[in-house]
């Protein structure tokens, strides 16, 4: 089996792969054409940033069996194309935490003290002493804009040192950041809040731009410190920011566009200190995850569950067959549930009744909490997704009984927070063929797909043609529609399928309707819904 290697890692990973005896090759700095020659006979790609893993690549390789990625990201990673071939993706994402996180304490200090500033002065022979009056951070708000892995470990680290902690995650529990000693709060009132605030979000199409002009102005006065993922904070407003002196300083790590060109707006900023992406830059972090990605070589070359796959199921293969259809149903009933709940998600019930209860069913119940996830981390998976709950202090519930009312198997995921929840039940008609049945207690026959428009309404005569004809005024074509109610003259919910999301403007026209309840939007192709708002 040979071992390509494309991007420098450490040494102990490659020797751990010679010594379970694999050829290792390493090219570094090929693309291109080189790099399809390269890997055409390889069985394992190891990557860090460098090295784009495109579809070509996995067409340019039949024998590629895993691609290991020495760090977290793996935004330069085609996983689907991976998927479609058949091949493994698996990260490291345990090494670079600490590093990373150390890496943002050291940045916060850095633009607080203007330490970069006053050395090359220094250096330069000016003795600017006068120059330089630093922020003390003991007493100051810290604001952490994501609190997982990384955001957790900076809190503790600069909580101890006397900072307050406010937090914007809406995927942690209350009682988890209680535990690390912060304030869980709204987006904007954390901007508001901090004197200091730090980026741990990834890189999504829901994330990129998050902290803008207006963002920064809301800081106004404070430092921000971005170690996470360039193209989170607009680089032209940061700059623009600090430059006209909006905030005090800021520090950062990670580009939009990387390497850095020398026309990017935040390089001819004084009182912004910039670092060419060193977060996971230590010894002891690159160790780590050169060795932990040689070890997941040797499990996949031995058939054995990879630990950290993004896109690897790992289950018994004699199950396999049973359970299979139930995965992608449970990840969707767990994107509707998440979709239609207004707080914060603090617990997550999976319930299987009739037959699928008498199977292995972790695997489908981690494919319900990635439904859950989804929105919030772009690369959870049925592998890490149980994880991260145990990470953001979520309560996961699992139950089982082999009574099961009207269908042969139902599968249920319910969200909620310790008071209001929502659950969405799934079965499969003819053997394959997904449905919800219940949704929030109502009784549907919904096809889960594309775009879902939930409308909850009094039963009124005239509620669903009116619903339909300003759908279809708008030009907005309905291809299903499903609806239940609990009783005559009650609460009905009615479920359509569109061919198109429901612009604003016409969600305006369904609420100005007094019979109208609540009106959400659920997109089952990305995991993203929009929320039209509720009475």
């Amino acid at each position: 089996m040979k071992v390509l290697v494309t991007d420098p890692v450490a040494d102990a990973g490659l020797n751990r792969l010679r010594e379970a005896g694999y050829e290792v090759e390493t090219a570094y700095d090929v693309e291109g054409d080189a790099l399809l020659d390269a890997v055409s006979d390889a069985n394992a790609l190891v990557v860090r940033s460098g090295t784009d893993v495109t579809e070509a690549v996995f067409e340019a390789a039949p024998d590629l069996v895993i691609v290991g990625r020495a760090g977290i990201g793996v935004d330069n990673i085609d996983i689907d194309a991976a998927t479609d071939h058949g091949v493994v993706v698996a990260n490291a994402p345990e090494g670079n935490v600490r590093a990373a996180a150390e890496h943002t304490v050291a940045m916060a200090f850095a633009t607080a003290r203007s330490i970069p500033q006053a050395h090359v002065r220094l250096r330069a022979g000016e003795w600017a002493k006068s120059d330089y009056l630093g922020t003390e951070l003991n007493g100051k708000a810290l604001g952490v804009v994501g609190l997982g892995r990384v955001g957790q470990e900076v809190a503790r680290r600069l909580g101890s040192l006397g900072m307050d902690l406010v937090a914007f995650d809406p995927y942690i529990s209350e009682e988890r950041a209680e535990q690390l000693g912060a304030e869980l709060v709204d987006f904007e009132t954390c901007l508001e809040r901090a004197d200091f605030l730090t980026v741990h979000t990834p890189l999504t199409p829901e994330t990129e731009g998050m902290i803008a002009e207006d963002e920064l102005a809301t800081m106004e006065g404070g430092y921000l410190v971005n170690c996470a993922r360039g193209g989170v904070v607009d680089e032209t407003a940061l700059a623009a920011a600090v430059e006209d002196g909006t905030l005090a300083g800021a520090a950062v790590d990670v580009f939009a566009d990387e390497p850095v060109g020398p026309d990017n707006p935040l390089l001819a900023v004084e009182d912004i200190v910039v670092t060419p992406h060193l977060g996971a830059s230590t010894e002891a972090a690159q160790e780590y995850v050169a060795t932990s990605i040689a070890d997941q070589i040797v499990a996949a070359f031995d058939d054995e569950p990879v630990a950290n796959a993004l896109n690897a199921p790992s289950i018994d293969e004699s199950a396999f067959p049973r359970v299979q259809p139930y995965i992608d149903l449970a990840e969707t009933a767990g994107k509707v549930a998440a979709q239609m709940f207004d707080g914060r998600i603090s617990e997550v019930r999976v319930r299987y009744e009739g037959d699928i209860a008498d199977e292995d069913v972790e695997f489908v119940t981690a494919s319900a909490l990635k439904g859950v996830f989804e929105p919030l981390e772009w690369q959870v998976n049925a592998v890490n997704a149980p994880k991260i709950a145990d990470e953001r202090g979520i309560e996961v519930t699992e139950e089982k009984t082999r009574q099961s009312e009207d269908f042969q198997s139902l599968v249920t995921v319910t969200v909620g927070d310790g008071e209001d929840e929502i659950g969405a039940c799934g079965t499969l008609f003819a053997g394959d063929d997904p449905r919800i049945v219940r949704l929030d207690g109502y009784r549907v026959d919904a096809v889960p797909h594309g775009q879902m428009l939930v409308v909850r309404n009094y039963d009124r005569p005239g509620v669903l043609g009116l619903i339909g004809t300003v759908l279809g005024d708008n030009d907005i074509n309905i291809a299903g529609m499903f609806n239940g109610r609990e009783t005559l003259g009650g609460e009905a919910v009615t479920v359509y399928n569109l061919d198109e999301a429901v612009p604003d403007a016409v969600v305006e026209e369904i609420r100005a309707d007094e019979r109208i309840i609540d009106v959400k939007g659920i997109t089952l192709g990305n995991g993203e819904g929009e929320d039209y708002g509720s009475e």
